[in-house]
């Protein structure tokens, strides 16, 4: 972001001609947002094949560090961007949530590739998840199967254009809230449809009954 994209537009025009490029005038968010864009730290982790576009993305022939994004991070907590790359797995879903919660706040998902978006070519697979944003607040969709390098630089410059356009309050206002953790049984379940998943049980199991006895007078009849 350059000085002239830094500046308030209302003031833009009142800085002297021999201090515009030296003076900014400007508000705390657009200065707030001016650090938080160049300084997003992605965390370190792949699931499949896109994680080796990343990886090349991460390396010099692209550089994702001229957007001040290569500190890719081992430890959830000191990332704020979760870059999913590849196909999610029932079995992988809770550790992907688990992390997730465990990110700083403000943070944001990045779905790379067709699989991650929506399931990909695996879509109708038992064992996998149809898209992430089924359970993760996705800012970003990178489609591809996988992505090319400069497909994923250009979703980050979309996620930076995102954050340039955000104030402190509406970044903060949903800090702090975790996603309740999915849980692998016979098949995955979200925590958030507890209550769903107990009525359809009921009237399953007060139906059968019915029917049950419905049968059982036929027979004695």
């Amino acid at each position: 972001m350059s000085t002239d994209d830094l500046n308030s537009p209302e003031y833009k025009d009142k800085i002297p001609e021999e201090l515009q490029g030296t003076v900014a005038i400007t508000t705390l968010d657009r200065i707030y947002n001016w650090g938080r864009r160049n300084s997003l730290w992605p965390m370190m982790f792949g699931l499949a094949c896109c994680a080796i576009e990343m990886i090349c993305t991460a390396a010099a022939r692209f550089d994702f560090a001229r957007f001040g994004m290569e500190v890719m991070r081992s430890s959830p907590r000191q990332a704020d961007v979760m870059i999913v790359a590849g196909t999610v797995t029932k079995k992988m879903l809770p550790q992907v949530v688990r992390l997730y919660n465990q990110m700083a706040d403000p943070k944001y998902v990045v779905a790379m590739g067709a699989c991650a978006s929506g399931g990909g070519p695996f879509k109708e697979g038992y064992n996998v998840v149809s898209g992430i944003d089924k359970y993760l607040p996705v800012d970003v969709y990178i489609p591809g199967c996988p992505p090319t390098p400069q497909a994923l630089i250009y979703g980050l410059m979309k996620l930076q254009q995102k954050v340039d356009k955000q104030s402190i309050k509406e970044v903060y206002s949903n800090a702090g809230k975790e996603i309740p953790i999915p849980v692998l049984g016979p098949d995955i379940m979200d925590p958030r449809d507890y209550e769903k998943i107990r009525e359809y049980t009921l009237k399953k199991a007060e139906a059968e009954a019915q029917a049950a006895t419905a049968a059982e007078s036929a027979q004695s009849a």
